[in-house]
C-alpha cells in the first residue's frame, strides 16, 4: 500500500486527535492527497492542547502517579492538580487550591495560548470530562460564557483515561482547525 496509507504521529489524543480526524476528511474532500494530510497535520501537531483537573488525587495515587503522602496532603489542604497534554506528554501544569481555582487555572491557560499562539487562527474548544452529563453541560456554559464566539463542543474522557484520574475530572481542549 506504498503511497496509498499514510501513517500519521500528530501526538494528539482524544478530542484533539477527534479534530485531527476531521481536518483530514475535510483535506480530502478538497481534494488533497494523502501524503499532503499526513504532512498537514504533522506541521499542526503542536497546536492543541488540553488542560485535566481531578476531583480526587484517589485515582492518581492508585496508579502511581502522586505518591499517598502527596495524596494525603492534597486531600487535607484542597489541593487540586492541573495537568496538560501537550505534544507526546502529560505534564503537571499547576497545583492550586479549591476545585473554583482549578477551573480559573485551566481557562486562563487558555486564553493565554489562544491570545497569544492562536489569535489569527480558527479554533475549537472542548468541555471534556469524567462527569456526568448535568456537569458536563454546566462545564461546557462556563467555558461559553468565558471565550464568547467560539465554538465549544462537549465529549467525555475515554474509560482508559477515566480510570487513571477517577470519575468527577473537567478537562479543557483546543485545538486549530486545519486548512
Amino acid at each position: 500500500y506504498e503511497g496509498k496509507v499514510f501513517v500519521i504521529d500528530n501526538q494528539r489524543i482524544s478530542v484533539t486527535l477527534e479534530q485531527s480526524v476531521k481536518d483530514a476528511m475535510m483535506l480530502a474532500e478538497r481534494g488533497a492527497d494523502g501524503a499532503h494530510i499526513k504532512k498537514r497535520l504533522e506541521e499542526t501537531k503542536l497546536d492543541s492542547a488540553i488542560f485535566i483537573t481531578v476531583d480526587t488525587l484517589k485515582y492518581l495515587k492508585k496508579g502511581g502517579r502522586v505518591t499517598p503522602a502527596a495524596a494525603a496532603i492534597g486531600a487535607v489542604l484542597n489541593i487540586k492538580p492541573v495537568l496538560i497534554v501537550f505534544g507526546e506528554k502529560l505534564d503537571s501544569f499547576a497545583k492550586v487550591r479549591g476545585w473554583k481555582s482549578a477551573k480559573k487555572a485551566m481557562l486562563d491557560a487558555v486564553a493565554k495560548d489562544l491570545k497569544e499562539k492562536f489569535s489569527e487562527d480558527e479554533m475549537v474548544l472542548y468541555a471534556v470530562s469524567t462527569s456526568g452529563v448535568e456537569e458536563t453541560e454546566n462545564w461546557r456554559q462556563e467555558i461559553a460564557e468565558y471565550f464568547p464566539g467560539y465554538e465549544v463542543k462537549v465529549d467525555y474522557l475515554s474509560l482508559s483515561v477515566t480510570c487513571h484520574i477517577g470519575p468527577g475530572a473537567l478537562a479543557i481542549g483546543y485545538a486549530k482547525v486545519v486548512r
